[in-house]
């Protein structure tokens, strides 16, 4: 797979074409399993990933999908390259900063990533632009049944699939879907949201899973519970909550438009009058300033710029997208000043809308 010509696109977790898309960024579904004649990740030898990593890579390769899958060798990747994968989200950070043989096969429109030799033998994702979760199960399930027929997975008629870490087993899924609230951030509802999901057994991440700030608004809402669930029941807890938090951030949208209109669209106003003025900007000043234009847009009070253009900023003004889009390794002041070149000139393009 060329990886330069994913530059030229969002990928599907910002390509904003599915339901609810203003809200929810994008639906995703992994399958953590492993084969049952080798130790987990943790405990096999190189010589013993080296085994999983090619009986895989092989089975991968005779999948009869809707169009074939393309296999990386993540240790020949550059460092640069991984950042790449992982800001795409089609490739964790374990895979990226991992040892040893591993690899990921991907789909061309990136909607299904299967990783091998990461904390589990075998990863298998699904992502849906928008509020998709049924669609993305269906998805993940066909390619785990066709790989179920190729290999022999770990499983327990007790437990389940057995997995490398405890809070897995059962089902080893995990299903997710990352919202937009800057609403109820502005609002400061959004912790309120939290505490109750929290309630739920539902984790709250931010942008790039566990461990990661939640910029730009984003929030990754999940299962933690997979011991003794179904998949129906865990996409089910999730399915029920969904639809509430959408509910809530219009709710929030529109009270703001109501009550605060003036300062909400200074708000807008400065944040996208400093996207196309600055000369420096971090990442996460850009992800903050993009996502008060992103809600300006969604509101009707922004018309200079169009929804597909700032999602596709989003993703290309991550450090690795942006030094892929200069043709350049560059440091952190670099990167801030390439940074605001970059948007200042995307900005200052007509509207195609």
């Amino acid at each position: 797979m060329n990886l330069e010509n994913l530059t030229r696109t969002s990928g599907e977790w910002l390509r904003g074409t599915g339901p609810e898309s203003d809200i929810v960024i994008s639906s995703r579904i992994r399958l953590a399993r492993n084969l049952a004649a080798f130790p987990f990740s943790n405990r096999a030898s190189a010589h013993q990933k080296a085994e999983i990593e090619t009986l895989l890579r092989e089975r991968i390769a005779k999948l009869e999908l809707d169009a074939p899958l393309e296999y990386i060798n993540v240790p020949g990747l550059s460092q640069l390259d991984r950042l790449f994968l992982v800001e795409r989200h089609l490739i964790s950070r374990e895979l990226a900063s991992g040892d040893g043989p591993r690899g990921v096969a991907l789909l061309p429109l990136e909607t299904v990533s299967l990783m091998v030799n990461e904390e589990d033998h075998l990863r298998l994702q699904v992502m849906r632009s928008g509020f998709a979760l049924d669609e993305a199960w269906q998805d993940v399930d066909r390619v785990d049944d066709a790989l179920e027929q190729k290999v022999n997975y770990a499983f327990s008629e007790e437990f389940g699939y057995l997995t490398a870490c405890p809070t897995n087993v059962g089902t080893g899924m995990r299903a997710s879907v990352m919202l937009h609230l800057p609403a109820l951030v502005l609002a400061k509802q959004i912790d309120k949201v939290f505490r109750a999901l929290q309630k739920l057994n539902l984790a709250v991440r931010g942008l790039y899973g566990e461990g990661s700030r939640a910029s730009g608004d984003f929030y990754q809402i999940s299962n933690q519970v997979t011991l003794g669930k179904s998949e129906p029941a865990i996409l089910n807890d999730i399915r029920q909550v969904i639809p509430q938090i959408i509910t809530y951030e219009r709710q929030a949208r529109s009270t703001l438009l109501k009550e605060s209109k003036q300062s909400l669209q200074d708000r807008v106003a400065r944040a996208f009058g400093t996207l196309r003025s600055a000369t420096m900007m971090t990442s996460e000043e850009t992800m903050d300033l993009l996502s008060s234009v992103r809600l300006g847009i969604n509101l009707g009070l922004l018309e200079d710029i169009s929804m597909p253009t700032v999602n596709e900023l989003f993703i290309h003004t991550q450090p690795a997208h942006l030094q892929k889009l200069m043709g350049a390794t560059l440091d952190g002041e670099e990167r801030n000043a390439a940074r605001a070149r970059y948007l200042r000139s995307r900005l200052r393009e007509p509207n195609p809308n």
